[in-house]
């Protein structure tokens, strides 16, 4: 990264997002935020499975549903503030042709 603002992996304690202003992608800030987006992937991952077999249980409870659905909203917040992170971090490209 060359300058520009990276939206961190975590937000404030008001639920704002955080912003990283650097001039290079390897500053300890900034890999301790590749740390935190890997071990979020991780997690998505861990709560689609626990999600997927909460669903397909038919005796599951109300309770387990609810649980797999904040768990499963949880992560899909954190995924798609990883992705729009790193979408703003690509460099856009000319189109062959």
């Amino acid at each position: 990264m060359s300058g520009g603002l990276r939206l961190l992996p975590w937000t404030t304690p008001e639920g704002k997002p955080c912003y990283l202003s650097a001039d290079a992608d390897r500053s300890r800030l900034s890999l301790l935020a590749d740390d935190v987006e890997a071990a979020q992937l991780v997690s998505g991952e861990q709560v689609l499975a626990g999600a997927k077999a909460v669903l397909a249980d038919r005796a599951a409870g109300e309770h387990a549903v609810r649980f797999a659905l904040r768990r499963a909203s949880e992560s899909l917040t954190e995924v798609l503030r990883i992705a729009h992170s790193r979408g703003a971090r690509v460099q856009p490209h000319d189109p062959i042709g």
